[in-house]
């Protein structure tokens, strides 16, 4: 893209960076984290790949705000919000990083091997496409949903618990990945692409639970790094797949 277009997003990210401070959806340091990695996503990833980014970001802050506004208590019998969405919206550095640091990283990666562009620009499809999906399913899962369980074992248990899984919430996230595949597909073409990205995203929003009911549960992980390892779990898939892929 011309000079003058790299303006026009250079601009576009500082004046998102001064609206999620002034709004308080990110904090100073996050703000600017969130605009360095948004602009490695756009250098690697283009127009496309910003927009993707940006549909995750406007995405989650809205399903955080609507869980925050209608969904239940923490002190509501039979569920236990340990995400603290109402409490605390306000981002965090890690929380950037978690979430879009991978899709960054193949932003990076496309600048040093533009040959592997088509497979990274995937990975980083699908990187997104997880954490749209885990962020969706956990907010508004904890909403919408009516049945929970335990990921690993299957059996009932407590809403808000880490690795505590309903049908609905699952559904909200594969319909959050689809979103994302929609964006790369309308930004390249409508080829294998879109399920591999699809299909990434589930399986990353997937293993984000099994990491929760067991590893972060007892402690031995952070929920950022969690976030962190189902989105490089989806974006490998997904580049992987895609190298693979006789589609792409």
């Amino acid at each position: 893209m011309h000079s003058s277009g790299q303006i026009i997003v250079l601009l576009s990210l500082l004046v998102g960076m001064a609206a999620s401070i002034r709004w308080k959806k990110l904090t100073v340091p996050a703000a600017f984290t969130g605009g360095v990695v948004g602009w490695l996503v756009y250098t690697g990833g283009g127009c496309t790949g910003i927009l993707m980014l940006a549909a995750f970001f406007v995405l989650g802050t809205a399903a955080t705000s609507w869980h925050a506004k209608a969904g239940p208590s923490k002190d509501t019998p039979g569920s236990l919000d340990q995400k603290g969405a109402a409490a605390q919206p306000t981002r965090t550095t890690g929380q950037v990083l978690a979430n879009g640091g991978v899709a960054a990283l193949a932003g990076l990666s496309i600048m040093y091997w533009p040959g592997q562009q088509p497979v990274l620009e995937i990975a980083m499809a699908a990187s997104l496409s997880s954490a749209t999906a885990d962020t969706l399913s956990s907010e508004l899962g904890m909403v919408y949903g009516r049945h929970y369980y335990n990921i690993l074992t299957w059996r009932r248990d407590r809403r808000g618990l880490d690795g505590v899984v309903s049908l609905e919430g699952t559904l909200i996230g594969v319909a959050g990945s689809s979103l994302i595949a929609l964006l790369y597909a309308a930004g390249h073409s409508w080829n294998g692409g879109f399920w591999i990205i699809v299909l990434s995203g589930a399986i990353g929003n997937l293993t984000d639970s099994i990491l929760g009911a067991s590893l972060e549960r007892k402690g031995w992980l952070g929920n950022d790094m969690v976030n962190f390892l189902n989105t490089l779990a989806a974006g490998l898939l997904g580049g992987l797949l895609a190298w693979h892929s006789s589609w792409i």
